[in-house]
């Protein structure tokens, strides 16, 4: 089984008769559940520009959401794939094209800062855990620019979020408990920027920008474990509900 993804969700019993699907929004730690990162975030203010858009947006929210989300997950698939060696035609060997044109518009704007920055590779889609914050997430890539440790969260969405700067300090804790080593740097690679171009010493292009926070990591450590603390009032036993499936299947006759 060579997918990251489903090596976490993915449970086989010893006698390969039954599959196990764990709830996607907990790890297991020592016997323990964490909650994912972006679980906890979930429960982080949406703001009132999240609310003025529910109102104009009304019963297509949901499918715009879902939508967003489908997007993103395809451009992380691709980059993935990309940063594993795989090669990529927007157009098939009939002359139509593979991709909806803005998911490939957002794979290519990876591919630019990839060529243009040149970063050295040391993981991506790194499972990561903190037994001081008791959570664990995936971490979309860690990688050296200019002789320094980077955390990089990629994101396709239209708005910048404060729970993304969060995300990254969180995932920056993480990865120093894990691996001993205290990241220099914590960026999202907005993929979906207003940027025209380079600019200065600044990492961005034209549709593209790597995002830091205004905030130390320190600081926005403190803002993430007080959303925790809420976190754990409202889920106070919180524990992953299980999917159980058969692996055979045989009409009865």
């Amino acid at each position: 089984m060579n997918n990251k993804k489903l090596k976490r969700i993915l449970e086989v019993s010893d006698d390969y008769k039954q599959i196990t699907l764990p709830d996607s929004r907990y790890y297991q730690r020592n016997g323990k559940y964490y909650p994912s990162v972006t679980h906890v975030l979930s429960h982080y203010p949406k703001g009132k520009y999240f609310e003025d858009w529910l109102k104009k947006v009304g019963y297509s929210s949901e499918y715009i959401v879902k939508k967003a989300s489908e997007d993103g997950t395809k451009v992380h698939n691709m980059i993935e794939l990309y940063l594993n060696g795989e090669e990529f035609h927007f157009l098939n060997e009939k002359g139509i094209p593979q991709y909806d044109i803005e998911i490939w518009k957002m794979f290519l704007r990876f591919v630019e800062f990839w060529e243009e920055y040149e970063p050295t590779l040391l993981e991506t889609e790194v499972h990561l855990f903190s037994d001081k914050l008791e959570v664990a997430g995936t971490c979309d890539m860690v990688c050296e620019i200019n002789n320094q440790l980077w955390i990089v969260d990629f994101k396709t969405s239209n708005h910048i979020h404060s729970t993304y700067d969060l995300q990254a300090a969180v995932y920056g804790q993480c990865f120093e408990e894990c691996y001993g080593i205290k990241p220099d740097r914590f960026g999202i690679l907005w993929l979906k920027s207003s940027k025209r171009g380079p600019w200065g010493t600044k990492i961005q292009g034209k549709g593209w920008e790597m995002h830091e926070s205004k905030r130390s990591q320190e600081e926005n450590l403190e803002i993430f474990e007080a959303l925790h603390k809420i976190f754990k009032v409202e889920h106070p036993n919180a524990v992953p509900a299980f999917e159980e499936y058969p692996t055979h299947i045989k009409r009865k006759v």
